[in-house]
């Protein structure tokens, strides 16, 4: 049945006036009426016409690429966020790990040897199949593409193939191979009014033939890892080379049981993020963390425990469910964080970790640390983001430092116990890193760049149900000029 409606429903009148202000200057337009009242026009009508008009919007501003976030930073859940992508023709979906600790994106290839078929997180697990897809190409050695990732180790090409192709081995031990394709990602852009729209890309990806270590197991099984580093290959440099998105990004992780959050392609802008620079020449996220303090006191640390080398630095990575410490560091953060409970709490060790027993609230015993990094910027802990809690016992609660030790090394990482309940900005244009503590339940304002280089901003919030089955996206109300809205309108 086909539901007609009145052309009147699109103006009250033939002829509607105007008043713009536009700072202390009014004027009138005059908006005419772009069908004509006699004219009737059915729902499937409408709809086209909104297509149209929603592809001119998407011309006028590069809008805001939104992937949903699930999961949870807790080792007793799930220990990891992951996110949704689509690729091919027709769109397969699959269930990534989100991880700025990698640059590529790859997922389980049809023909995979170590591959998880199922999973404890209650997703449907997918493999690409090159062939089904009408828009798939392989990446010989010969592009560009594949030329660049060689400089990062990202890509590998023998000589006994033309086929470009990638070996990871990541730092719990697991690992993957496979080969490089060239194919669609569709992506939901979020424009001004509301307004979700689709849009593809054309990027290249992994196609996983091989998986070992904790990958291949199904406890916590994700489709893939989506690497958000900022080499080449990754999908925010893909991305930010053809102008589809801007070279930033920003996520927010819900750091409780239900998990979640927000995960944009822009800047997250909010008064009080700080930034410190990035180290340079550096495969990773590094930073210049220059001391810790606990409750307001710096700790005798040598700053150069925290200096960047080959093997020694700080790492942002969003693909480590805890935080590490340097080696030589790790004893000094512990004790302080014990002298300063020593009245409230009672110290334990279990199974070589430091615990504590408490009866009080957490917040109320133990102090907020602060991470000072270069340029001025202070990265402040709250007790939760530094502690884990357990179990109880007799009626006290037990928490234990989620903080753990690097044998022999002098790297540390901030995972996603840090990282958790903040804004966490990726300004991989101007070689920046920024953060703010933030309820991630909450809308955002984010900015990006437009094709003509004007920043558009728009407000972001992510709706209620973030589980896999009904995967949220951020609803956006745009800042628009009123003028401009109504000549989009009847245009």
């Amino acid at each position: 049945m086909t539901v007609a409606f009145p052309a009147g429903i699109l103006l009250s009148s033939l002829i509607l006036s105007v008043a713009v202000v536009l700072g202390e200057f009014q004027t009138t337009f005059e908006l005419e009426r772009a069908i004509p009242p006699s004219h009737q026009l059915d729902l499937s009508q409408l709809r086209a016409r909104d297509a149209v008009r929603h592809g001119r919007l998407l011309q006028s501003s590069a809008g805001v690429v939104d992937f949903m976030v699930a999961g949870t930073y807790d080792p007793f859940l799930v220990g990891l966020y992951y996110t949704k992508v689509q690729l091919g023709s027709p769109p397969q979906t699959f269930y990534v790990q989100i991880d700025t600790g990698s640059d590529v994106l790859w997922v389980s290839c049809s023909s995979c040897n170590g591959c998880p078929q199922t999973s404890g997180l209650q997703i449907q697990l997918n493999s690409f199949n090159p062939a089904s897809s009408s828009t798939a190409s392989s990446v010989p050695c010969s592009d560009q593409r594949c030329s660049s990732g060689l400089q990062s180790s990202d890509s590998v090409c023998s000589s006994q193939s033309n086929q470009c192709s990638y070996a990871f081995q990541y730092g719990d031990g697991s690992g993957t191979s496979g080969y490089y394709v060239s194919d669609l990602l569709h992506l939901n852009i979020i424009l001004q009014g509301s307004v979700t729209t689709n849009s593809t890309a054309n990027i290249v990806f992994g196609c996983s033939t091989k998986q070992t270590g904790d990958l291949m197991k199904s406890d916590r099984a994700v489709d893939g890892i989506f690497g958000f580093g900022q080499q080449s290959l990754s999908i925010v440099s893909q991305l930010a080379s053809q102008g589809v998105a801007p070279k930033v990004f920003s996520h927010c992780l819900k750091g409780d049981s239900s998990g979640g959050g927000i995960l944009v392609l822009g800047q997250i802008l909010e008064p009080n993020i700080v930034y410190t620079s990035l180290v340079q020449s550096q495969p990773h996220y590094n930073l210049n963390l220059q001391s810790i303090s606990v409750n307001g006191q710096q700790l005798a640390i040598d700053s150069s425990v925290f200096a960047t080398s080959t093997n020694t630095g700080t790492i942002v990575d969003s693909g480590t469910t805890l935080a590490y410490l340097a080696e030589t560091a790790y004893d000094a953060f512990v004790n302080a964080i014990t002298s300063s409970v020593s009245q409230s709490a009672r110290s334990v060790v279990s199974k070589g970790t430091q615990c504590y027993l408490i009866t009080s609230s957490v917040t109320e015993v133990f102090p907020q640390v602060s991470l000072n990094f270069a340029d001025g910027a202070s990265m402040i802990l709250y007790p939760q983001d530094y502690l884990l809690q357990q179990n109880s016992i007799g009626g006290a609660a037990v928490w234990c430092i989620g903080f753990q030790k690097i044998s022999g090394q002098g790297i540390t990482i901030l995972g996603d116990l840090v990282l958790k309940d903040k804004i966490v900005v990726y300004d991989l244009a101007n070689q920046r890193l920024g953060w703010v503590n933030y309820d991630c339940s909450q809308p955002v304002n984010v900015s990006t760049t437009t094709s003509n280089g004007k920043s558009e901003y728009v407000n972001a919030g992510q709706l209620s149900d973030s589980s896999p089955q009904n995967t949220p996206r951020s609803s956006i109300t745009s800042f628009i000029n009123i003028f401009m809205l109504l000549v989009v309108l009847f245009l």
